[in-house]
C-alpha cells in the first residue's frame, strides 16, 4: 500500500499542492488523510478478524453491491494504470534523454512490468522497493531541512508581484478534487491490501494487534511524507513565474530541480533515478493489485464469461491502460487529471462499501473510529456532489 501511495499522490499531487497554493494546503492534506483513514483500515481489519478478503465480503452483501464494485474497479484499474504509467515514463524520459518518445517509453515500461509479474519475480523488486523508498524519503527530508535553513520558512522563488490564488475558485476546487483522489492512494487499494494480507497470512501468523500496528505505522509515515513533499513544493516553487506542470517531461524536470536547488547539482541523477524506480514500483503495485482484485472477483462469478486466470487479467489491464494513453496522446495532462478526478468521485462508493461490510460483520470499533467514519463519509459524499453540481452549473448553468 505504501508503494502505491508514495508515487503519484506524493511526487505529483502533494508537491504541486504546495507549489500552487502554498502553506494552506498542509491542512487539507492532513484532513484528507484523516478522513480516509477508516476506510483503508477496514480492508486490513476485516481480513485480520475474519480471514476473508474484501472481494468475498462484497459478494456476501448481495449481487448488486458486488457487481457495482466490480464494474467500478475495472474502470479504476484501466485509468489508474494509465496514470502511473505516464508518470513513470516522464521520469524515465528525463533519465535517458529525448531519444525515445513518451509513447515508446510507456510501452517499454509496460512490457518490463508485465514480464516481471508474469515470471513471478515481483518479490525481488518488492524487497528492493523498500530501500528505494527509504532513499527517496531520506533525500526529501534532507532537501526540506536544507530549504528551511536557507529560506527561514518563506518561499524562496516568490515573485514580488505574486498574488496568492483563491482557494474558493473553480480552478482551485478542481485541483483539490485531483489531490484528494490519489491522497494517500486511490481508496480501492484497500481491496488489494486485503488480498495481499490474506496471502501473507497463508505463510505466517499475523495477529490482529500486530497487523493493525503495521497498518497504522505505514499510514502515518505515508501521511507525514505527503506533508514533507508539500512543504518542499511551497519553499521551492510557490509564487514563482514558472508554470507548474502536472504531467509530461516538464513535470519530471521541475520535480528533479526542486532537489538540486537545495541539495546541489551532484544529486540530480541520483534523485532522478530513485524517483523513477519509486514510480516503477508504484506501476508494478498498481498492475498487480488491480489485476489480483479483478481475478479474485471473476472467480466468484462462475457463470459469467470472464477470464479466470490472473495473468490474463494482467495483460488485459495493461493493454487497456496503454490504449487510454494513446487516446489522450495529444493531451496527457488532461488524461492524468481525469484519472485523479475519477479516483475521487468513486471514493464515496468504495468507502461506503467498506463501512457497510465492517458494520454487518459486527467488528467491534471504538467510538472515535465510528464517529470519524461517519464524518469522513459525509465529507466525501458532500464534496463529490458539490463538485459534480458545480461542473453541471458551469457547463449548462
Amino acid at each position: 500500500m505504501a508503494t502505491a501511495a508514495i508515487g503519484g499522490s506524493h511526487l505529483v499531487a502533494s508537491t504541486q499542492a504546495g507549489a500552487l497554493f502554498g502553506w494552506q494546503m498542509i491542512g487539507l492534506i492532513l484532513v484528507v488523510n484523516l478522513l480516509k483513514y477508516p476506510f483503508f483500515r477496514f480492508g486490513v481489519e476485516y481480513t485480520l478478524v475474519t480471514g476473508n478478503n474484501l472481494v468475498s465480503g462484497y459478494k456476501s452483501q448481495g449481487p448488486w453491491y458486488f457487481y457495482c464494485f466490480f464494474a467500478l474497479n475495472i474502470l479504476a484499474a484501466i485509468v489508474n494504470t494509465a496514470g502511473v504509467l505516464l508518470l513513470t515514463a516522464a521520469l524515465l524520459h528525463y533519465v535517458v534523454g529525448g531519444a525515445l518518445s513518451m509513447t515508446v517509453l510507456c510501452i517499454v515500461i509496460l512490457l518490463f512490468c508485465l514480464t516481471l509479474l508474469l515470471l513471478g519475480h515481483y518479490q525481488a523488486l518488492d524487497s528492493a522497493a523498500k530501500w528505494i523508498m527509504a532513499v527517496l524519503a531520506i533525500s526529501t527530508i534532507a532537501a526540506l531541512v536544507i530549504a528551511l535553513l536557507k529560506s527561514g520558512g518563506v518561499p524562496m522563488n516568490a515573485a514580488a508581484d505574486f498574488t496568492p490564488p483563491d482557494l474558493l475558485s473553480l480552478t482551485a476546487l478542481s485541483f483539490i478534487v485531483v489531490l484528494m483522489g490519489w491522497m494517500p492512494a486511490p481508496i480501492e487499494i484497500s481491496v488489494a491490501s486485503s488480498l495481499w494480507l490474506q496471502a501473507k497470512r497463508q505463510q505466517t501468523q499475523v495477529p490482529l494487534k500486530a497487523g493493525l500496528f503495521d497498518f497504522n505505522f505505514g499510514f502515518i509515515v505515508t501521511a507525514l511524507l505527503a506533508l514533507v513533499f508539500c512543504s518542499l513544493g511551497v519553499l521551492i516553487q510557490y509564487g514563482g513565474n514558472t508554470q507548474i506542470a502536472l504531467a509530461g517531461v516538464a513535470f519530471a524536470q521541475q520535480l528533479i530541480d526542486m532537489y538540486t536547488h537545495t541539495m546541489g547539482e551532484w544529486s540530480r541523477w541520483l534523485i532522478a533515478t530513485v524517483a523513477f524506480l519509486c514510480m516503477l514500483g508504484t506501476t508494478l503495485t498498481v498492475l498487480d493489485g488491480y489485476a489480483r482484485t479483478l481475478y479474485t472477483g471473476s472467480k466468484l462469478m462462475p457463470n459469467w464469461p470472464l477470464p479466470k486466470h490472473l495473468n490474463t487479467w494482467l495483460v488485459m489491464q495493461a493493454v487497456a491502460g496503454m490504449a487510454v494513453i494513446l487516446f489522450f496522446k495529444s493531451n496527457l495532462k488532461e488524461m492524468l487529471t481525469f484519472a485523479m478526478t475519477l479516483a475521487f468521485l468513486t471514493t464515496p462508493v468504495f468507502a461506503w462499501l467498506n463501512m457497510r461490510l465492517v458494520r454487518q460483520t459486527k467488528i467491534k470499533q471504538a467510538l472515535w473510529l465510528r464517529l470519524l467514519t461517519w464524518l469522513g463519509l459525509a465529507y466525501l459524499v458532500g464534496f463529490s456532489l458539490g463538485f459534480i453540481g458545480l461542473q453541471i452549473w458551469q457547463r449548462w448553468g
